[in-house]
């Protein structure tokens, strides 16, 4: 499924539950690409925070259970494990409440870590983690001290837990961009740009930003993939949807497993699409979901992006 595996990943930010009425599942979008990458077989380390409770062991026991290298995963004496009400429309969108002050707010680094973060060949990290001084002084000093690592920014906003300024300083850091349609419209009329034109938006940001990676998904509509300085779509693939809540993380996992061993920028964004929308068939943010079941999908809908 992939031509090369020997891709060192790292995954940066919030480690929580998320809380479905009186339902609890495993998430946070950078579990979430952590996970998913590692399903495929790459190396993959975590480095965030849980409180020292049961939370805290359960995710502790799940992620090790799941093949995630979890020594950069510190347990806090002080703090509890993060926790996230979610709210579901009659679309399966999600909406969310997400609890102030939790262990990953507080993330810190010992030098073990930053060995880890030296070898590093990929670092994902998102906005969400930034919301406290601790955390995004931490995530800084992560993102200046390997300049050989393809960074990937998943923008994932969460309001009120970001300013255009903070975005901005994060974008400048990275190599590559994922937003949704309405994510990239409201950064970039924020950075004075106003237009409702998706390439003219991604244009801009990668002009301004100096990223030359940008990827917009559109929901049931597909995405948009800038890669080598040209554009590439999808119109994605219709599925039942039962929530959405980590689809858009399984998405991007995908497509950056898939470039960057792969390196075929139609293929990657097509496999990338069948991922999002099976885990949008399923319930919660991390369907296990089996390579031939990806497979089966393709074959099954080839037809609808000839």
């Amino acid at each position: 499924m992939f031509i090369n595996k020997k891709i060192n990943v790292i995954s940066f930010g919030e480690v929580l539950f998320d809380v479905f009425g009186e339902e609890k599942k495993i998430g946070g979008a950078p579990l979430n690409l952590a996970l998913r990458t590692a399903s495929y077989g790459f190396p993959v380390a975590m480095i965030s925070a849980v409180g020292n409770d049961e939370d805290g062991k359960v995710i502790l026991d799940y992620t090790k259970e799941n093949a995630l290298e979890t020594a950069g995963i510190i347990v806090s004496p002080e703090y509890e494990t993060g926790i996230v009400q979610v709210s579901l429309n009659e679309r399966g969108s999600a909406t969310y409440e997400i609890k102030f002050p939790s262990a990953w707010d507080f993330i810190s680094v010992d030098e073990k870590i930053m060995d880890t973060v030296k070898e590093a060949d990929v670092f994902f990290f998102g906005s969400l983690a930034c919301r406290n001084e601790v955390s995004q002084k931490t995530l800084f000093s992560l993102l200046d001290f390997n300049d050989k690592m393809f960074k990937v920014f998943d923008v994932n906003l969460r309001k009120p837990f970001y300013n255009i300024q903070l975005l901005e300083k994060l974008m400048n850091r990275a190599d590559f961009i994922k937003f949704n349609d309405e994510e990239i419209l409201e950064i970039a009329a924020g950075m004075g740009f106003e237009s409702e034109d998706l390439e003219s938006n991604i244009k801009f940001i990668s002009e301004k930003t100096n990223t030359k990676a940008i990827c917009v998904t559109l929901g049931k509509h597909g995405s948009i993939l800038l890669w080598n300085n040209q554009l590439y779509r999808h119109e994605g693939y219709p599925v039942k949807v039962a929530d959405t809540v980590g689809a858009g993380d399984s998405f991007l996992a995908s497509l950056i497993a898939k470039l960057l061993s792969d390196q075929n920028p139609d293929e990657a964004l097509n496999f990338a699409s069948a991922v999002g929308a099976l885990v949008a068939s399923y319930s919660g943010a991390n369907p296990k979901i089996e390579s031939s079941e990806i497979e089966i999908f393709l074959k099954q809908n080839a037809y609808l992006n000839i």
